[in-house]
């Protein structure tokens, strides 16, 4: 889904991040709808730790520093109210990353009081897989994607970019591979988009706390979408080959899945918002009554925990696949 096409406007390096999300960080780079931007990622510790860390890299390790993102980038006639389109043209990861255990932190957080910290040492992207602790019976497949994809909030206040909300932000969404589409509603001049927290793979929910964390270098195409007031919270599109379907739907061709997002500190209240807003995208796109779109969620949609370790909020995502639409629905 992603383009080929779209001038290069700019790029943006290590030099350029920032830990909070805000509408009042100034722009590193000015772009037109349609253009392109490269970026350049450290890794979501922050120079923290190293592929010569040990588990005392941990016991040390402060949150404050952690997870910065790189930007951010100015869009030229976004304005709040519109949905900036972000396409995932190309992801390199570094040829190291890390997966710890940080005490405090994580889904199981209360059973695993220990710092642990596993370096991996092979990340090769061309051979497509890396080794658990050396074992080659353990095959690790690398699906690149940035957990951090986001836009400023409306808000006066800063935010931590640790949480994340209905502006992005991080999201850690395992699917946003290349050749995905991210949609995120806009609520400040200019969208001042940001991304980083590099991930080589990651299961959904990311339950340790962590996932593969590398250094990233992203190439992004950006494109303003006026009247789309369905994208509340984050959508995105997914093609064909990442769509993860273990069960293939018969005589229905596969176009990827279009999946929208509930973020909330509560878990069930993050799935019924992914569930309204899946009903909303149904209804303002597809022409269906809500009591319809209702129904075929139910029947076709798959519900899933995508992020469950970023407190205070969790994200449960719900997608369709395209292929059930007509070719001009």
């Amino acid at each position: 889904m992603a383009s080929a096409t779209g001038k290069k406007a700019g790029h943006i390096g290590r030099d350029h991040s920032h830990l909070q999300w805000s509408k009042h960080n100034p722009p590193v780079v000015t772009v037109s709808s349609g253009e392109v931007v490269t970026f350049d990622a450290i890794d979501s510790s922050n120079g923290q730790i190293s592929r010569s860390s040990n588990a005392s890299a941990i016991t040390t390790f402060d949150t404050g520093l952690a997870n910065p993102v790189f930007g951010p980038v100015y869009v030229q006639d976004a304005k709040p109210g519109d949905v900036l389109k972000v396409e995932v043209m190309d992801l390199q990861i570094g040829d190291w990353g890390w997966t710890a255990i940080i005490p405090g932190f994580g889904l199981l957080a209360d059973e695993f009081p220990t710092p642990v910290l596993h370096v991996w040492e092979d990340l090769d992207q061309t051979r497509g897989y890396t080794s658990f602790k050396g074992e080659e019976n353990i095959r690790i497949p690398l699906r690149p994607f940035l957990g951090c994809m986001g836009v400023a909030p409306g808000t006066d206040d800063g935010l931590s970019t640790i949480p994340p909300t209905d502006a992005g932000g991080n999201i850690d969404c395992r699917d946003l591979t290349v050749g995905s589409v991210v949609y995120l509603p806009v609520f400040a001049d200019g969208a001042l988009f940001s991304c980083g927290d590099g991930h080589a793979t990651q299961g959904h929910g990311e339950v340790c706390g962590t996932a593969i964390e590398t250094p990233m270098k992203a190439t992004l195409r950006f494109e303003v979408c006026k009247n789309k007031s369905w994208v509340t919270a984050p959508h995105y599109e997914i093609p064909p080959s990442s769509s993860g379907r273990s069960r293939p739907l018969a005589a229905v061709p596969d176009r990827g899945r279009h999946a929208v997002m509930g973020v909330d500190p509560d878990i069930m209240e993050a799935s019924r918002k992914a569930v309204r807003n899946t009903l909303r995208w149904l209804m303002d796109t597809k022409g269906l009554r809500r009591e319809e779109a209702y129904m075929l969620a139910s029947v076709v949609g798959d519900l899933q925990i995508v992020e469950a370790v970023n407190i205070p909020n969790y994200i449960v995502a719900m997608s369709i696949p395209l292929g059930i639409f007509g070719s001009t629905a």
